[in-house]
This record gives C-alpha cells, sequence and structure tokens, in this order.
C-alpha cells in the first residue's frame, strides 16, 4: 500500500505523522491520556470559579413546569451518584434487562428514541431532574447524565468511587474474553517521544475530554493485539458477515452469494440461533431481498453481539469459527447521528476490534471493514482521497463521526501487528436502482424527501451519494479479488452538485428555492412544525441538535470524495461504472418514497410544467339516435412533469364544455384526465380500432348537478391519420347513471397546430434552455406515441394478411384436409 502523504489536507507542506502516532499509539512507558488531555485543559480562574456558573447555552434551565418544586435549599443534598441510580432506576422501567448501572449505555440495553423521550419527562417530573433530549442522545451513560444535571445547577461533577470517572472500555463480560483483548483498560501511563502541539477543543469541555480519554483508551487495546502473518492471497470460500439485517449489509450477502460460491456465516443479534434466522430473513424480505431455500443452505446464522466481549458467543464456537472461515466482511454498525461516542464506541469500535482479534486467531484472515467518509467529516477538510489524511479526531463533533474514524485508527494499528485489512468508506447510500428500496433513516432519504416536499434546497456544493446496488457489487467484487485487499476504497460514485440537482428537480416539475444553510433550517424547521410530516420526524430531530448542525456544515460543504483506485478497480473488473445518483438512477426509489409519504411528486396541485389548449366542436344527440344538437369543448391540457407522462401517460384537464342538451350554460371539468395509449394500444372490444387517447371527465353544472364525459381518439387501418388524430368520439351521462348522449367532436385544423405546437406554454420559472428542451422533450415523447398508436392497425392487418404463424398454416392444411374428404365422400355417393 502506498505510504500517505506526510502533510495534511489543509496545509500540506506540515507534518503532521508525529501528532497521529502519538494519539493512535500507547504503550508501556509512555505519555498518559491525562498528560495529553491537559494540554487543552482550561488553567483554574481563581476564587470566582467555584462561584455557580450559568448553565451553558443549550441546556434546559432546572425548571419544573408541572407545578411548583420545594427550593434547593429544602431538597436532601444529593450527589451525582445519588442521581445517577436514580436515573438508573427510572431508566430500567423502558428496558428488558432490569436496571442498568450507571456506566451502561442506555440505548445499548435498549432503550429507543420513543423512550428517551418519555425518559425526560420522567426524570422531569419524579427526580426534579431537568435534562433535554440532546443531553441524553450525546451520553446515555446514568452517571455522564447526572453529570449534566450537576454542572447546569453548578454543584460539584466528580462522583464517588462507586461511580469513577473514567472511561469504562467494555461491558461486563458475559462470556470469557479471547486472550489477545482485555475488558478492561491498561495503565495509561508512557512518555512522549515527541512534543506535541496543543489540540483546539470546540466541543463542550468535559464531553471533549472524556471523548478523547475514551477514544485514546480503546486506540491503546490495538496494541494488545496478537501478532499475525498476512492472509494468504486466496478467493474466500467460507465467509463470516455482520450487519446482514442492515440496509447495505442484506444487500451485500446476496452479492456475495451471487459473485462466487462461497458460504457465508452471518452473526445477527438475537437471544439464540433461531431467532437470529427469523429476524434475518425478515430484513432480508423487508429490503426485498430473497431467502429462498438456495440461500438457506449456503448461510449459516448465528446469535450474537458485536458489543461484547468474544462477540457474546461460547469460546468453543470463536474457535471454530476462527478455524473455518477464511474471510470477514463486517458491515455492522450503530448508525444514529444523535448518539455521543460513549454510545456508539461499544458496536463501532469495540465489535471491529473483536473481529480484528478473531481475523487473528488461527489462520491469518483477511478483514473488510465498511468504514465512511465520515472519517473526513471536519469542516474545511479540502481533500478526501482514498489515501489522504482523515480528519483531526478534535475537530469531529458527531460521536458517529468519532466512532468511525476511532475504528479505522485501531484497525490501522492492527495492519501493523499483520492484519490484511481493507478500507471501504460509501458516503451517503441511496435506494436501489431497480428495486427502489431504500433506507428510511439515512440522511440522503430525509434530505431528498424535505427537497421534494418544501421545494427548497441548502446551498452545499458536493452531495457524495451513491445506490446501494452499485456500492454492494463493487464491495463484493474486493471480497473476492486478493489483489484488492488491503487498500483503501472510497465506494461513493459520483457527487452530485447543486446545478445539477437544481436541474433535475426543475425538469421533474419541481421547481426550488436556493437558501443559505441556517436560513434553509430555519425554514423547514417552521414548517414542519405547522404541518408535522411523521416520516421526517428523524430529520427533523437531527436537525434541531447543536452537534448535528456541525455535522451537516461538513457534509454541505465538504469535497468530492476522490475514488481513483475504485475507478480502476471497476474498470478492471467490468462493474458497472460509477454514475451519479441522479433523477433518472433515483426513479424506483423517489417513487417509493412517494408512496411511503416521505417524499411528494409533483401534482395538479403545483404550477404546470407545460400547458397547451385544445378546442374541439361537434354534434352529440341520444344514444343510437339522430346527433341533433351542438357540443363543444375549451379544454387546457397541462403535466405536472415529464416523470408524469413518461411513467403514468397521464395528461391533466381542466376547461369547459358547451352542451345544450345537458345544460344551457356551460360545465366546468371540476377533475379530467386523458391517458395516452392506454393498454398498450390493445384494440377495443378486440375490434380493429386501436386507441391513441382516452378522455375521462368529471363535469359540474351552474346548478350543481354533475355528469360525466367519456371519450377516445383511435387510429383504424386507413391513410387518413391527419383526421384520426383530431376526432374524438365521446358518451355523456349523469354521475352513476349510464350514457344518455353520443356524438363525435373534432379539433380543427386550422386551430390544432397554433394551440397544441405553437401554443405549447412552459413554466416560466425555467431558463430559455430548458423551456426549449421541456417543449422539445414533450412533442418528441408525445409524437413517438401517436406515431406507434397510428403503425399499430396498419401492422396489424398486414400480420393477418401475411399470417406465417405454425397455428395458422396448421389450420389451413385442416381445413384442405375437410374438403378432400368432402369430395371423397362426394364421389363414393355417386356410384
Amino acid at each position: 500500500m502506498p505510504e500517505a502523504a506526510s502533510g495534511t489536507s489543509r496545509n500540506r507542506s506540515v507534518n503532521r505523522r508525529p501528532e497521529e502516532e502519538a494519539i493512535e499509539r500507547r504503550g508501556p512507558g509512555r505519555a498518559a491520556a491525562s498528560d495529553l488531555l491537559a494540554h487543552f485543559r482550561k488553567p483554574p480562574a481563581g476564587p470566582a470559579a467555584a462561584q455557580p456558573s450559568a448553565p451553558p447555552a443549550g441546556t434546559t434551565t432546572p425548571t419544573n413546569p408541572t407545578g411548583p418544586t420545594e427550593s434547593a435549599a429544602a431538597r436532601p443534598a444529593r450527589g451525582v451518584a445519588e442521581v445517577a441510580a436514580d436515573i438508573a432506576a427510572r431508566a430500567a422501567r423502558f428496558l428488558p434487562g432490569g436496571a442498568p448501572d450507571s456506566e451502561t449505555d442506555l440505548f445499548d440495553a435498549g432503550l429507543s428514541s420513543v423512550d428517551a423521550v418519555e425518559l425526560v419527562a420522567l426524570m422531569a417530573r419524579e427526580l426534579d431532574v431537568q435534562l433535554t433530549l440532546d443531553d441524553v442522545f450525546a451520553d446515555a451513560r446514568p452517571r455522564r447524565l447526572a453529570q449534566r444535571w450537576a454542572k447546569a445547577l453548578g454543584l460539584p461533577t466528580t462522583a464517588s468511587a462507586a461511580a469513577p470517572t473514567t472511561a469504562s472500555v467494555a461491558p461486563a463480560p458475559v462470556t470469557a474474553a479471547p486472550a489477545g483483548l482485555p475488558t478492561t483498560p491498561a495503565s495509561t501511563s508512557y512518555t512522549p517521544t515527541t512534543s506535541i502541539a496543543p489540540v483546539v477543543v470546540r466541543a463542550s469541555d468535559d464531553d471533549a475530554h472524556e471523548d478523547l480519554e475514551t477514544i485514546l483508551a480503546d486506540l491503546a487495546l490495538a496494541d494488545r493485539l496478537p501478532f499475525s502473518r498476512q492472509a494468504d492471497p486466496v478467493p474466500p470460500r467460507r465467509i463470516l458477515l455482520t450487519g446482514a439485517t442492515g440496509y447495505l449489509g442484506s444487500h451485500l450477502l446476496l452479492d456475495l452469494l451471487r459473485q462466487g460460491d462461497a458460504d457465508v456465516v452471518c452473526l445477527v443479534r438475537a437471544a439464540d440461533d433461531a431467532a437470529a434466522e427469523r429476524r434475518l430473513g425478515d430484513a432480508l424480505a423487508s429490503f426485498d431481498q430473497p431467502w429462498t431455500a438456495e440461500v438457506r443452505r449456503r448461510v449459516t446464522v448465528l446469535a450474537a453481539d458485536l458489543r461484547q466481549p468474544c462477540l457474546g458467543l461460547s469460546q468453543e464456537v470463536w474457535d471454530g469459527l476462527a478455524q473455518d472461515v477464511d474471510s470477514i466482511v463486517n458491515v455492522a454498525a450503530a448508525v444514529d447521528f444523535l448518539r455521543g461516542y460513549p454510545s456508539l464506541r461499544q458496536t463501532n469500535v469495540l465489535g471491529p476490534l473483536a473481529l480484528a482479534e478473531l481475523a487473528m486467531t488461527g489462520r491469518a484472515k483477511p478483514l473488510h471493514h465498511i468504514s465512511s467518509v465520515a472519517v473526513f467529516n471536519e469542516v474545511g477538510i479540502e481533500k478526501m482521497g482514498e489515501d489522504d489524511p482523515v480528519a483531526h479526531i478534535d475537530r469531529l463533533f458527531a460521536g458517529y463521526d468519532k466512532s468511525k474514524w476511532a475504528a479505522e485508527a485501531v484497525l490501522r494499528r492492527a495492519r501493523e501487528h499483520g492484519l490484511t485489512v481493507t478500507f471501504l468508506r460509501p458516503g451517503a447510500i441511496g435506494g436501489h436502482t431497480r428495486t427502489g428500496v431504500y433506507n428510511p433513516h439515512d440522511l440522503s432519504t430525509g434530505l431528498i424527501g424535505a427537497f421534494s416536499r418544501y421545494r427548497t434546497v441548502p446551498a452545499f456544493k458536493f452531495m457524495n451519494l451513491a445506490p446501494v446496488d452499485w456500492i454492494s457489487k463493487v464491495t463484493a467484487a474486493v471480497v473476492f479479488d486478493p489483489a484488492a485487499w488491503g487498500q483503501n476504497y472510497n465506494v461513493t460514485g459520483r457527487a452530485e452538485t447543486l446545478p445539477q440537482l437544481v436541474k433535475d428537480m426543475k425538469l421533474a416539475g419541481m421547481n426550488v428555492r436556493v437558501a443559505n444553510w441556517h436560513d434553509w433550517r430555519d425554514d423547514l424547521l417552521a414548517r414542519h412544525a405547522s404541518d408535522p410530516v411523521p416520516e421526517l420526524d428523524f430529520l427533523i430531530r437531527i436537525l434541531r441538535s447543536p452537534t448535528a448542525m456541525k455535522l451537516f456544515e461538513a457534509l454541505m460543504f465538504g469535497p468530492e470524495a476522490g475514488s481513483e483506485r475504485t475507478d480502476r478497480f471497476v474498470a478492471r473488473h467490468r462493474l458497472p461504472e460509477a454514475e451519479r445518483y441522479g433523477s433518472q438512477a433515483q426513479l424506483k426509489a423517489f417513487e417509493r418514497m412517494a408512496k411511503d409519504g416521505v417524499a411528494r411528486l409533483p401534482s395538479r396541485e403545483d404550477p404546470p410544467y407545460l400547458s397547451f389548449r385544445e378546442r374541439t366542436k361537434g354534434r352529440v344527440g341520444p344514444v343510437g339516435g339522430e346527433r341533433d344538437a351542438k357540443c363543444r369543448m375549451a379544454l387546457t391540457l397541462s403535466i405536472a412533469s415529464m416523470y408524469q407522462v413518461v411513467r403514468h401517460r397521464k395528461i391533466d384537464v381542466r376547461g369547459e364544455v358547451f352542451c345544450e342538451r345537458l345544460h344551457p350554460e356551460p360545465l366546468t371539468v371540476e377533475a379530467g384526465e386523458i391517458w395516452v395509449r392506454p393498454d398498450e394500444g390493445v384494440p377495443l372490444r378486440h375490434g380493429s380500432d386501436h386507441p391513441l387517447l382516452r378522455y375521462r371527465l368529471v363535469l359540474v353544472d351552474r346548478d350543481g348537478g354533475r355528469w360525466w364525459l367519456e371519450g377516445w381518439k383511435t387510429a383504424r387501418a386507413s391513410r387518413d391519420f391527419w383526421k384520426q388524430t383530431r376526432t374524438i368520439e365521446v358518451t355523456l351521462g349523469r354521475e352513476n347513471e349510464p350514457a344518455t348522449l353520443a356524438g363525435v367532436v373534432k379539433v380543427p385544423g386550422k386551430s390544432y397546430v397554433p394551440d397544441q405546437i405553437d401554443g405549447i406554454e412552459v413554466d416560466p420559472r425555467l431558463s430559455s434552455q430548458e423551456r426549449r428542451l421541456a417543449k422539445l422533450a414533450w412533442l418528441s415523447w408525445f409524437f413517438v406515441q401517436v406515431g406507434m398508436g397510428l403503425a399499430e392497425p396498419s401492422l396489424r392487418a398486414v400480420a393477418e394478411l401475411l399470417d406465417l404463424r405454425k397455428d395458422a398454416i396448421d389450420r389451413d392444411q385442416d381445413k384442405l384436409q375437410r374438403k378432400i374428404r368432402k369430395l371423397m365422400i362426394k364421389r363414393e355417393q355417386t356410384r
């Protein structure tokens, strides 16, 4: 693997390697984490520092809106340890495993986002502990919640000996951990070999210090991994896969089975193996993936838990996997942009560390780790190449970003112990280009839904977004190619730019307004508050978080991810080339999102994308009788987007119908639609007339009467094509009653071109070039459809005339045989 450049993406002349190595490496006789953090701890501010301070920005003031409470002086004094125990006891009501201890992350223990909302209210009501939902997501350990409460009140935040403030590295083991992975941190004292520049901490001091202490302790665990030789460069025959119940993991499981003939062992979090298999089957079905007998034959499902030592497996199962599997693919991750690093580290950092231990136990196995371009989520970073230095850990704000950074850091240390590690970094993961399946909790899903609903977009630079099926295919190919192992791959496709997104949405009939980032966020929050969309609640929760704001800034203003190595790999394996995940690629997913209520397609209520007039006149009369009454229509035909006609072949209709037989005053079109070549041009009533257009209008007269009109433009096997395209056979009747009138109306030849070609009006908000393109696209599509409809009757007549099908020849032979038999019978009778 080529050596990474010594400079940073911000200043290539500055060598950050000593700083990076000092942060990642720890061993006996080197500087303690506390010594390193002392560089950026604030000095005491004198006697004034001992006075209670005002609550920090974003912290809820400890008041009780439900009623008066006893004063702080009248309440018994409570310390951090006591409050932490009370919080743990209240949280136990929402957890399946009983009361947690003060160092247990409540989300890891089973707390859901909905439960977190209820827990915040419960703490305020029963404990008079005022915390925000952001406090719970940032660090859901009862001790840290109690410390946040104490800090808001200006109380001492030091816990008692029973609740130490140092970071816990691993939960209480459920089984014996492998020898190489300790379950408690070793001594953190070591002597620095080089000077380390102070790190600027931009988050809350206490949180930043503890996060860094915890990260340093986690990185130190990599030094205790055993040493191993490189994995043999042989395609795998038995693969261990984590995260198969997730969005990317479920697609990757099937692509691994399709790519080669290897069997796959899936680790799934569940009570037992049977429950794990059921959970996997349900997950595959939810993502439209097959769970057939053939898939079951090649997949073994084991109950496991990445958050536990030894992956929650017995020593016997662990030893068996160490000997049997020859490749490990790690897709599992806790993806939550609101939770802090302490809440995510068990799955996202210690899980990969345990998998590295498994890969280095027994015969050497490659580890393919699904990372994320989130490791670059530093505001202001200029490059995101596959071998570029990742972000500075102190400049990452979201716990998810920190956890993905730490996972790569520990696995890089494992590389130095001989482990073959491959990093595959997706960006945002879009919907499947064929099935339309999408991840409802991916940020890209929420953003696309918000763009389509509220028709505003923030001014961003790049959106690194690729479809899940492309990411999965490329990843599976890497797993089976030994020459590709041990490298970094940015599987991000081609980035979407702001002009491209705006153009796609305009041509889809969705004119959007571009706003700066903060105005867009404020507008979205206000509009969602006045008209809530439950499907976007997860996005709104993230946008309300101050920490997530920094995450979004890094996403919106970051560079395009470089993918030179991935592009070469794709070309070498003749895989589908990386393409921009634009309007065509995401069409299926967008349709599904619209059906689920996440996104909104253009509709009649939107300003028309394109419209034109159609005027007709003719005569109608009683069904089967003489056509003795005049009838004319003045209609406006419009489409909300080209998607509407290309996908559904439907045109919206407004206007008026004048028919004295129905009412002396004009009838208004309340709702109307025209279908272009309905039923793919199948002849009407099994006859020879092929439908070109079908009209269906709901009419309302001035007196409140309701009527319906149905009309057909049809094609016959004749040369009068011009007349066929202008003639409509209509029937009319009262609502919920059969037709009472029938007749024919025609578009006058002299008005057809001025109205329906020259008179086309396109949304004026499009540029002149876009308006010309929209008009050309509509005319090209429409005339192709009409041309196909006009040609069908003639082609059908020719096919019947030259009927050379085998069954037709057989029928002719049978007919000839019958004639011969009749002649033979007559001949016998004449004798």
